[in-house]
């Protein structure tokens, strides 16, 4: 009962279904996630963390970076099956729609470029 809670729990935040149909075109570091959905880097770590708790994502050291991908879905059959109806679910709304357009614009060299120039 618990784990099926936490996965509930997990994505009962529209941020956080957002962030798992961004993560379904690929995997993305926190600051690419901050950019697409223009909140807080420490909000996005919360929610990557609340995700990662649930079994939802995942994620994996490259180099300096921390990138994130969805699951596999083999630590809880909850998760399972919520990963696996995420991919159909949602296709058609207007948000997702214009998160998928603004993605593939967004590039972690170029987000540390533009912080590196502000300091």
């Amino acid at each position: 009962m618990k784990q099926f809670i936490k996965v509930m729990k997990a994505l009962s935040d529209p941020n956080r279904v957002k962030i798992m149909k961004m993560l379904q075109c690929r995997p993305l570091c926190v600051c690419e996630i901050k950019e697409a959905l223009e909140i807080a880097q420490s909000t996005a770590s919360k929610h990557l963390k609340i995700l990662e708790d649930a079994e939802l994502i995942r994620g994996f050291k490259d180099g300096l970076w921390v990138n994130y991908s969805v699951a596999d879905g083999s630590g809880s059959p909850y998760a399972a099956n919520m990963i696996g109806n995420l991919i159909h679910w949602l296709e058609d709304s207007s948000e997702i729609k214009q998160i998928k357009q603004v993605l593939p614009g967004i590039d972690r060299f170029d987000i540390v470029g533009k912080q590196q120039k502000t300091k």
